[in-house]
């Protein structure tokens, strides 16, 4: 346990860090990639010169100062972070390199105000939350070794299957090349994979989305091309599979991970996405329908446009079979060839005030995953709809949270 003076000292750089947290981490960052390059391998540097990853970072530290006094209070932030660091393979050792590099970041940054006493009480600090996240770690990679046909680390798996979705997304499935099994996840969970980027002579790791139910001989992820645009240049990684991954080749994966999953029990199940959010949704769906799960379904997705609506058909087929799922689709922009009912259901942006009779199940779990603005403008709806906050789950995509 820290002391009452170090949690005080520690509680009392909480404004600061929200201030000049960005100019800490930053330079944190630039500081340990210069010191131990063969980390940049293991970070997003997408996230890294978007800035992202850094602003992720300045968050969490500023809410562990502020909630230092009981930690418990960031639980769900932790859950999420351990389960990050174990998919892209982080161990104990990388902790002493973190803070180090954290602990001279603080002192080089905030100069004078970084007495020995405030730098001794973070790293005491400091010290207590790797201990925990390092546990929690331990945890996490003993249960994916021991599932059957589990591993830890990398995996060598073969593409056995590539399929276009839409004019953006392409599935890849994947099998073992070892010829092993693949381990049990749970619906709405993502792996990691890994690829060689020539542009920064890095490898370099991304987190997807599972996207068809577990219990098969492969896995299957479903990939957003990301084009350059206003947001930010051209994915490196997203590119790289849609154009050099081909039926045969081989890619590095990560056991699957996340705490964004279908909750056990009988609950109805909405489902609500935006664009390439669909992904853990279709992983559920497809689940649900494999053990022929009755309880009442409901899959919302909104997305541009009729090019880009991924997995239109395989979702329209089990929605006319199934009496217990009923589906609504948006499309922001309705073309002279869509069709309602079939292409899509409502024109604009998801809106669950207008669709509340169909959307609103009594005792249903919400599931959302999509693009930062949707997932926002969703949770406002769903609370000014009077849904319970712990209905509510919610995968982002970026930095602070898993696959992009």
């Amino acid at each position: 346990m820290l002391s009452p003076q170090i949690r005080d000292l520690v509680k009392a750089t909480a404004p600061v860090l929200k201030t000049h947290g960005v100019a800490l981490t930053r330079h944190f960052y630039a500081r340990m990639f210069e010191s131990n390059p063969e980390l940049r391998h293991v970070f997003n540097q997408g996230h890294q010169a978007g800035g992202e990853q850094q602003q992720a970072l300045a968050g969490a530290v500023a809410a562990y100062a502020e909630h230092i006094d009981d930690p418990s209070v960031l639980a769900p932030v932790v859950a999420r972070i351990v389960h990050k660091h174990v998919s892209l393979g982080i161990r104990p050792e990388h902790y002493p390199i973190v803070g180090k590099h954290l602990l001279a970041s603080i002192r080089e940054v905030l100069g004078a105000a970084a007495t020995d006493a405030l730098v001794d009480a973070w790293a005491a600090a400091y010290g207590q939350l790797a201990d925990m996240l390092i546990a929690e770690e331990a945890r996490l990679y003993a249960d994916s070794a021991a599932k059957p046909g589990g591993w830890t680390g990398w995996r060598a798996f073969r593409v056995v299957g590539k399929q276009p979705e839409s004019a953006e997304i392409t599935s890849f499935y994947l099998a073992p090349a070892d010829g092993g099994a693949v381990p049990a996840y749970r619906p709405g969970q993502y792996v990691s994979v890994r690829v060689y980027v020539p542009e920064l002579g890095l490898m370099q790791p991304r987190q997807y989305s599972l996207s068809d139910a577990p219990g098969q001989d492969r896995l299957r992820i479903s990939v957003k091309r990301e084009a350059a645009g206003e947001q930010g240049p051209a994915g490196r990684v997203s590119n790289a599979l849609h154009d050099c991954l081909q039926e045969g080749g081989v890619l590095d994966v990560a056991p699957p991970q996340g705490d964004f999953h279908l909750r056990d029990g009988a609950a109805p199940v909405v489902l609500l996405s935006g664009g390439v959010g669909l992904t853990p949704m279709v992983s559920i769906l497809n689940h649900l329908v494999a053990t022929d799960d009755p309880r009442q379904i409901r899959f919302v997705h909104g997305c541009r446009n009729h090019a880009v609506h991924a997995m239109k058909d395989h979702v329209n087929a089990i929605a006319a079979v199934r009496a217990n799922v009923r589906k609504a689709v948006f499309y922001e922009e309705v073309g002279p060839g869509d069709q309602r009912g079939r292409d899509y259901d409502h024109a604009g942006r998801v809106d669950l005030c207008a669709i509340r009779e169909q959307a609103l199940v009594p005792g249903a779990d919400y599931y959302l995953c999509g693009p930062a603005g949707f997932m926002r403008a969703q949770r406002q709806a769903l609370a000014d709809l009077g849904v319970a906050a712990d209905r509510i789950h919610a995968e982002a995509f970026g930095s602070g949270g898993a696959p992009a």
